[in-house]
């Protein structure tokens, strides 16, 4: 039998006192960011773990973290952007020896401003929110301060709060930017910017990307893609079809790309197509037909990560400065755009 792996057998090892290891483990005050590591891979490497049940005792927490999803952003799709994100909260949480219990935001909840039950039940010590929810309901999960909030992937102009984003202006400008160097000129943008503060803020870097190189911009050269406060993704063909059409996602290139392909138009060779953040649904990648996107890949990994790093500090009543964290990404260039003369 396995012999059971204890704090002082950690302390021990490296030299140290039992409450050093405590405090590294617990992310608490008192123990540098060096040593704190260095005793989380030890305790790792030698199979060390707490029992949920009595660090909850000690500590009077759950270590458990409540993450909230609207409803409209999980239901069209068993493989979605956010159950992605979803289960990489997951994994970062479980690094940490947290649990992730999810809760689906329903649209008669959200409008009614009805708090989650994990918050109201107190099966939680902090929350995570994915995607874009009501103001007013943003209002209300902040009136109700008695456990920490981290949101992820939007924004509300009428509330300050810890969020999360990935780098929606630059990438969209980098994809405008390589759309114009390749020799479009007429380049639409898919989206409706109203919908959500990313789609919003990937048409701005979209605007820039034109306006940097000298291309005025003209009203019809945006195509709304969806109905505000829904997620269900509507596309036809305008009247004139531009070089290249810049989409708000990759589920919605995949749309564009799908109807262009069914109206007898050919995907790169007569238009180009670009998205955005890297992530096709399952059954979008079923019928993609060999298309590889050209696209700006959102870290979905690092935009967990730091969203639980920055919760769990809070929780620990850390003093941490609240702002709007962006995480970078990277231009992937797929086989959807053609270079023009």
């Amino acid at each position: 039998m396995a012999k059971t792996v204890r704090m002082s057998d950690i302390a021990q090892k490296l030299g140290v006192s039992n409450v050093t290891v405590s405090k590294a483990l617990a992310d608490k005050d008192g123990v540098s960011a060096e040593l704190r590591e260095k005793i989380k891979k030890l305790a790792q490497e030698m199979g060390y773990h707490q029992n949920a049940a009595a660090r909850s005792l000690k500590g009077g927490c759950t270590f458990n973290i409540g993450i909230l999803v609207p409803e409209k952003f999980v239901v069209l799709s068993s493989h979605s952007f956010y159950w992605e994100l979803y289960q990489k909260l997951c994994k970062a949480l479980s690094k940490r020896e947290y649990y992730g219990i999810l809760e689906v935001l329903t649209k008669k909840d959200e409008e009614n401003l009805v708090l989650p039950r994990m918050m109201l039940d107190s099966k939680v010590d902090g929350v995570i929110v994915i995607g874009q929810i009501k103001s007013e309901y943003i209002g209300a999960l902040l009136k109700y301060d008695k456990i920490p909030l981290m949101f992820l992937d939007s924004y509300d102009k009428n509330y300050n709060y810890d969020v999360v984003l990935s780098d929606n202006f630059y990438g969209m400008y980098q994809l405008t930017d390589y759309l114009v160097k390749t020799g479009h000129k007429k380049i639409f943008f898919v989206g409706n910017y109203y919908a959500t503060s990313s789609i919003q803020d990937r048409f701005l870097g979209y605007m820039k990307g034109l306006l940097d190189n000298r291309i005025e911009f003209e009203k019809d050269w945006v195509i709304f893609d969806r109905e505000i406060g829904e997620a269900q993704i509507t596309f036809s063909l305008p009247k004139e079809i531009p070089d290249a059409f810049a989409c708000n996602c990759d589920e919605v290139a995949h749309v564009v790309i799908r109807t262009l392909t069914q109206n007898g138009y050919k995907v790169p060779e007569d238009v180009s197509v670009v998205g955005f953040d890297h992530f096709l649904s399952s059954e979008a990648q079923s019928q993609s037909g060999g298309y590889q996107i050209t696209t700006f890949d959102v870290n979905m990994k690092e935009m967990a990560e730091r969203a639980v790093d920055v919760l769990i500090k809070k929780i620990n009543h850390k003093d941490i400065k609240q702002s709007r964290r962006t995480v970078t990404g990277s231009l992937i260039i797929g086989n959807t755009v053609k270079k023009r003369k």
